[in-house]
């Protein structure tokens, strides 16, 4: 079965790149599962923008490259080209339910969600919080949380 997965934040420079990158990094070697990936934001701040210097810094501390990436909007025809969307707090969901099309089936949650024994109800945006090593932590676990939701 084919995953199609859309990572979303606000401005798609921090956390859905990164959510992107790990994940992609962390399923690199499940070929049982198929994926597509990609990432948003809900907003239009950082359109071809690369990932934040300092956010694309601390994920290649630890093996991760996000600099291929570029930010993109979130649309309402996302709806129609994944299967899930992520966003990384209420205020993301909130945006993205918003634009959902009538009767569009496509499941819509928090990241965090994935990873419920971190006690974290949204992914903070190191943009602000300056914690980038936060980020990655949250992000790995939600990634691995994820992962093991698709192999159940």
């Amino acid at each position: 079965m084919r995953h199609r997965i859309l990572f979303v934040c606000l401005g798609n420079i921090c956390r859905s790149p990164t959510a992107e990158g790990v994940f992609r990094a962390m399923t690199a070697g499940h070929t049982s599962l198929k994926l597509e990936i990609d990432s948003a934001g809900t907003s239009d701040w950082h359109i071809g923008d690369a990932p934040y210097g300092p956010m694309q810094k601390a994920a290649k501390a630890r093996g991760y490259d996000l600099s291929m990436l570029r930010a993109r909007q979130f649309q309402t025809a996302d709806f129609e080209q994944f299967d899930l969307i992520i966003g990384m707090d209420d205020d993301n969901v909130s945006a993205i339910e918003r634009m959902r099309p009538d009767g569009s089936p496509t499941r819509v949650e928090l990241f965090t969600a994935f990873a419920p024994d971190t006690g974290m109800d949204h992914v903070p945006d190191p943009y602000y919080t300056r914690n980038f090593d936060e980020t990655l932590d949250l992000v790995e676990a939600a990634s691995r949380g994820l992962i093991a939701e698709f192999e159940a």
